[in-house]
């Protein structure tokens, strides 16, 4: 047996190069042949732990519980959406949105919707996206909220008013560029700016009057919440433009019947055309022969062109009815407005009429209409602008028009007080500012 053993030992000593690779692949197979097993019974078990509904469940609620449980969404109304639509797209159901409008249609009309409002809505992210809980606006200080009774599903709803308070603000400034420009880097709210310029465009021609270096004062009212934040402009309560050091003070009169703006003398500075329709225009081209910069030849030029940036506001020279508002062939987008029996106007290569203008439309001077372009047969945006006088195209800066109504007997008594009043306030905000 010894002698056996020893044999073995003699071969393997010889051959132990060989001998321990036979080992290590032994090893290697039996490991792999037990792991295999091993990763079968646990691939089966994983695959039982999986199909188990409680561990479904589970893992269900863990990951419902890594997002909020609650979005909210704020989602500001473009031109074309409606209430249903804006709901749809954050995949609120038809059901839940029924339930809204009907909640809504107690108060307000949900189709009555305005661009740029704010809708503010809190949805709850489960299978069935409920609301929770909606703010709609009607106006820049009335809101609806609903709220969703979580115990019973149904909705409570509730007005909700910001108080504001009036302030007058008084603001003065050195026309570098144009009067619309200068006054916007004062941060003078645009709807103010423009009705500056309707109420000075009786009486200037904005092109030809307004120098470097002019200046303008302007005092106006804001509403704003107690935070200071403010939501809305009034009306322009004083202007003066100077022109060439000449003031031209207007004052404004509130009154039902004769309410508008004055100067010093009680005069109202309303005609019955302004005399340029668009601020901070350049003129371009004027009434009379000239050759088309298109067609190439020498024809008359039957109206007066503005250059202007496109987007640049144009309004209505005086009240009338729109009898035109449509694609006019070389005149691109144009508007015509019918004044009285005696003057009409046009205006053509607008980039895009204002909202709501359309035949028969009613419109007030000063209303914009629409808005600088380069529509139609045109090198540049520009204004072409027409007066026409009994079916006559005339010259619109040439144009003699009857001055406005003079306050007489108890209402130039109250106007006497009240621009007093206004100068008085005017000078305590200057020395305020100082």
């Amino acid at each position: 047996m010894k002698i056996y053993l020893g044999k073995i030992q003699k071969i393997i000593s010889k051959n132990i190069e060989f001998f321990l690779l036979f080992t290590l692949i032994t090893f290697a197979v039996l490991s792999t042949q037990i792991y295999n097993l091993n990763k079968e019974k646990t691939v089966r078990n994983f695959i039982t732990l999986t199909n188990n509904i409680y561990f479904q469940k589970s893992l269900e609620h863990i990951f419902n519980n890594l997002k909020p449980k609650y979005q909210t969404i704020n989602h500001l109304v473009s031109s074309g959406e409606n209430f249903n639509n804006i709901l749809r797209r954050y995949n609120v159901s038809d059901k839940e949105i029924k339930k809204i409008n009907t909640t809504l249609s107690k108060v307000q009309n949900s189709n009555r919707l305005k661009v740029n409002q704010v809708i503010k809505f809190t949805v709850d992210q489960s299978k069935d996206k409920k609301i929770i809980y909606l703010l709609y606006p009607i106006s820049k200080t009335k809101k609806i909220e609903i709220t969703r009774n979580l115990n019973e599903d149904y909705f409570e709803n509730k007005e909700i008013i910001t108080n504001l308070k009036k302030r007058i603000v008084f603001t003065e400034g050195i026309i570098t560029n144009s009067l619309y420009k200068s006054a916007e880097n004062l941060k003078i709210p645009i709807n103010l700016i423009v009705e500056f310029a309707r109420i000075y465009g009786f009486q200037v021609d904005f092109q030809r009057d307004i120098r470097k270096n002019d200046s303008f004062q302007i005092m106006y009212e804001v509403f704003e919440d107690e935070n200071g934040k403010i939501f809305e402009s009034g009306n322009i309560i004083f202007a003066d433009l100077f022109l060439r050091d000449q003031s031209n003070a207007l004052y404004y009169f509130k009154d039902k019947k004769d309410g508008g703006h004055y100067d010093v003398n009680g005069k109202s500075i309303k005609k019955a055309l302004m005399k340029t329709p668009i601020n901070g225009a350049r003129l371009s081209s004027s009434f009379g022969m000239r050759k088309h910069p298109i067609d190439g030849f020498t024809k008359m030029h039957r109206g007066t062109d503005f250059a202007a940036p496109k987007g640049t506001p144009i309004m209505a020279s005086g009240d009338g009815v729109i009898i035109r508002a449509k694609w006019c062939g070389g005149g691109g987008n144009c508007i015509k407005i019918k004044h009285n029996s005696t003057y009409s106007t046009v205006y053509a290569h607008m980039s895009k009429f204002a909202n709501g203008m359309k035949v028969g439309r009613r419109v007030k001077q000063g209303q914009v209409i629409g808005y600088v372009g380069s529509t139609g047969k045109s090198t540049g945006p520009h204004l072409h602008y027409e007066v026409i006088e009994n079916g006559k195209k005339i010259n619109s800066q040439t144009l003699k028009l009857p001055s406005g109504k003079i306050l007489k007997d108890k209402n130039r008594k109250i106007f006497e007080v009240e621009r007093i009043k206004i100068d008085v306030l005017k000078s305590e905000l200057i020395v305020g500012l100082k």
